[in-house]
């Protein structure tokens, strides 16, 4: 039963109907009371509003605030990425952290005089519960930094407090404060929130990010299969969350995220977080699984690297490194099929490089997110040392070459009767992704991880010759259909003996993404091939295919070590 002293105290607090709490604090587990729901209550004492407020010798602040202030000096919050300039606690959320830092015992209270109220098993508030905050905020929520429209201009992803549509969300002095999220009284939304979490709308109220009403992360409806304990937070053991329902929580946890963790993330390695869904338990694909294979994108190799644009660029030195956001805008990713070379629906709001080597934000073709690491800065030497050396993906496929795969423009150079036919779905006039060569062996999309060498999709190989199956060139065969490509190249050989198509690789004659002096992708690789003879004229007019005419010219090789032109027989 509540005593008199609680029920006035009640009255002067809550008297009024506009704050009138849709939920009695009596069943919240700020009823600190030896009547509390909560696990953190008093051994005897039965007065609830007095663990908080007084209606006589209060601290001389509002609402007759019955608690000392820790005094701590605090460890805020920051963000490379964060606009506002969070200073130590102030206002309401100093209040807050008197109970919710650990420094001050629950039990101290100002009416109390040195008189302190026992609890049944601590005296400060508990260690390790997600109450308890510490005096290091850098994993919490932002707060007592001035928010206003030049804060949501120069942010750019933050709404004007103006056009915040919760009313219950409110500035106190212009600053965002513990209250501006949560209610002490009232807990119909669990935590305290003013509002619901659910399909992210409490976190939306204020965020602005750009694509993330038509995400896929915000729409889908997929629920956590039941293999694993769900990692989702739910006041419902029995009912399950959908991704859209858990939103925002999926990946950020705005109180006690990960020790060392960007941006309030639930793991402290990014990619953690992603494999948390996209390992086969929520994701339909196993895509972790992928990045175990012998050749991939390593992703773990280097965290907490990455900076969304364009602070990354701002960084001195520039660290080479690969991370799921690299490639993937989580808040931006779409369930959405386009056609080569646009940007699948997975890669929507990534910044890339354009082949005139610009900035391009966001990327619109799929080739531009590659050529951030594939092209000036290329992290990796080509596979095979050819006779033409060139690393830099982007030169390779520039539509002003000779010859080229088509992932920048269509392959519009050639003559039809003098190529290898295509499979039907592709002609002279196709263009292709990137990932159609590169990308997962086993099925799954994304050149994460593969069983062969450069994450190919397929077998690809570079010294043998052709077996007679698919296994060696499985690869080339997703476009080239096989009998008629073997057969056009056996008629390239005048000795008879056929081996253009069946004794020697696909690589041996030719670049797989481009030539920048010959046609028909020609560049020898040396270590089969030797270095060509070229008897008196350069090598764009000593190879098979040149700006003479098609089929002119000559193709003279010195092959495992054997000159075939001068050589007597």
């Amino acid at each position: 039963m509540k005593t008199m002293k609680s029920i006035i105290c009640a009255v002067i607090l809550f008297g009024m109907p506009a704050v009138v709490s849709s939920q009695s604090i009596v069943d919240t587990k700020h009823n600190l009371s030896v009547s509390g729901p909560g696990a953190v209550k008093a051994s005897t004492e039965h007065e609830i509003c007095l663990f908080c407020h007084t209606p006589h010798n209060c601290v001389p602040s509002s609402p007759l605030w019955n608690r000392a202030n820790s005094g701590a000096t605090y460890t805020t919050y920051s963000s490379t990425t964060m606009n506002a300039s969070p200073g130590q606690p102030t206002g309401s959320s100093i209040m807050c952290l008197s109970c919710h830092d650990g420094t001050v015992a629950l039990g101290q209270l100002k009416s109390m005089g040195a008189t302190l109220i026992t609890f049944a098993s601590t005296t400060f508030m508990p260690a390790g519960i997600t109450g308890n905050l510490g005096t290091d905020l850098r994993n919490d929520h932002p707060i007592s930094f001035v928010y206003d429209n030049a804060l949501a201009a120069s942010d750019g992803e933050l709404k004007e407090p103006g056009s915040i549509l919760i009313p219950s969300i409110k500035l106190e002095n212009n600053q965002l404060q513990c209250t501006s999220c949560h209610d002490a009284h009232n807990s119909v939304y669990g935590d305290f929130l003013v509002a619901s979490t659910e399909n992210s709308a409490l976190c939306v109220a204020c965020h602005d990010k750009p694509s993330w009403a038509l995400s896929i992360h915000n729409t889908s409806t997929k629920e956590w299969n039941g293999t694993a304990p769900d990692p989702w937070p739910t006041t419902d053991s029995v009912t399950m969350k959908t991704v859209a329902k858990n939103a925002c929580e999926n990946c950020h946890k705005p109180h006690n995220s990960a020790t060392g963790a960007k941006r309030l993330l639930k793991y402290a390695t990014e990619e953690n977080v992603c494999f948390d869904c996209h390992n086969g338990n929520v994701a339909a694909k196993n895509i972790q699984a992928d990045f175990g294979k012998t050749y991939r994108h390593d992703v773990l190799g280097t965290s907490g690297v990455h900076e969304p644009y364009p602070y990354e660029l701002a960084k001195t030195p520039l660290v080479q490194h690969v991370e799921c956001a690299d490639c993937h805008n989580s808040h931006a990713v779409k369930a959405q099929v386009t056609v080569a070379p646009f940007v699948k629906g997975s890669n929507r709001g990534v910044v890339g490089i354009d082949q005139s080597d610009a900035v391009v934000n966001p990327a619109v073709y799929e080739y531009q997110i590659c050529y951030r690491c594939h092209s000036s800065s290329a992290v990796t030497a080509s596979a095979s040392v050819k006779q033409i050396t060139q690393n830099n993906v982007r030169l390779e496929f520039a539509p002003t070459n000779p010859s080229f795969h088509p992932v920048v423009d269509a392959r519009n150079k050639g003559v039809l009767g003098l190529d290898p036919a295509f499979v039907p779905s592709l002609s002279l006039t196709s263009k292709i992704f990137c990932t159609d060569c590169h990308a997962s062996s086993g099925g799954n999309l994304g050149a994460h991880g593969s069983d062969y060498p450069q994450i190919l999709k397929y077998n690809y190989s570079r010294t043998s010759a052709y077996d007679g199956t698919l296994n060696s060139y499985q690869l080339c065969y997703q476009c080239h259909l096989e009998a008629t490509t073997i057969s056009f190249h056996n008629k390239l050989d005048d000795s008879g003996t056929k081996t253009h198509g069946t004794e020697t690789s696909c690589n041996t004659c030719h670049d797989p993404h481009g030539s920048q002096t010959t046609g028909s992708l020609i560049n020898f690789t040396l270590s089969i091939a030797g270095t060509p003879l070229v008897e008196a004229n350069s090598l764009s007019n000593a190879v098979w295919w040149n700006s003479t005419g098609a089929g002119t010219g000559t193709c003279n090789l010195k092959c495992h070590s054997h000159d075939h032109i001068n050589a007597t027989y």
